[in-house]
């Protein structure tokens, strides 16, 4: 299945680094005009460049932090008038937050890793909706993760938010159907991100291993249920964002794709 994007524009916030960065070139290699933002303007210039470099399409890079409204509001005029228009979002901006014991989190941890993840989406969908609405097109495209299913006892501020994520989009898919605006979530689990790169790292370094045997450890470890035993990529995680994008995908919404590698225990 060829999967083309021409003529489609896609913005995707935390664009600079990890899924977000790979949502980004995998859009761009399917020939959609591509926009990328988030709060570090050297990383995000940086990915900007790279993603070019592989698919000779050009990519806007612009600094905005998707918790502060009148940066979401410049961010949606500016892509809209480089770009002219916005038909495809992916909402991947979001943080962590405090891990740990449920008992030593701060309460106002919660408000504010719910503002960063979930809020900031609220605040995108409505950007972009006048110019969706306006061409009867559009898709939203929420990343979650594995934990809004089945939660991390040391993650619960981060816990809730992905849960609440899964909620909104299936929530949003019943409003905007109407309008021919499809809303689904990708929920992925253990990509080697860099992040995650950069931990198994200091795990091998801690035991005095390879990163091969520290990767393995920590998934038999802590990653048991993940059943085709081996960590994600994150160019996994691109593909399913751009099928969730296409016209392949016309009949698709309100769902939850799990690009977890049957870590989900649940149906």
């Amino acid at each position: 299945m060829n999967i083309s994007l021409s003529g489609k524009v896609a913005l995707v916030t935390g664009g600079s680094k990890g899924i977000g960065a790979a949502a980004a070139l995998s859009l761009s290699e399917a020939r959609a005009r591509v926009a990328i933002c988030s709060r570090n303007e050297e990383e995000l210039r940086q990915m900007a460049v790279e993603i070019e470099s592989k698919t000779s399409h050009r990519v806007l890079a612009v600094r905005a932090d998707v918790g502060v409204q009148a940066d979401v509001d410049r961010l949606v005029d500016e892509v809209q008038s480089a770009l002219g228009g916005i038909d495809i979002l992916v909402n991947n901006a979001g943080v962590v937050g405090e891990v740990g014991p449920f008992e030593d989190i701060p309460t106002d941890v919660y408000s504010e890793v719910y503002d960063l993840n979930v809020v900031s989406m609220v605040r995108m969908v409505k950007a972009v909706l006048p110019v969706m609405k306006a061409k009867k097109w559009g898709r939203i495209i929420n990343i979650s993760s594995e934990n809004g299913l089945q939660p991390d006892p040391d993650m619960t501020p981060y816990n809730l938010t992905k849960a609440a994520i899964i909620n909104l989009s299936k929530s949003l898919s019943k409003t905007l159907g109407q309008h021919n605006i499809l809303v689904n979530t990708v929920s992925p689990a253990f990509i080697y991100t860099p992040l995650v790169e950069s931990m198994i790292k200091d795990i091998a370094a801690r035991q005095g291993s390879t990163e091969q045997e520290a990767l393995r450890r920590f998934l038999a470890e802590k990653r048991p249920n993940i059943e085709l035993r081996r960590v994600g990529k994150i160019e996994e995680v691109g593909a399913a964002v751009v099928f969730l994008a296409s016209e392949q995908a016309s009949f698709i919404t309100g769902t939850n794709l799990r690009v977890d590698g049957g870590s989900v225990a649940s149906i």
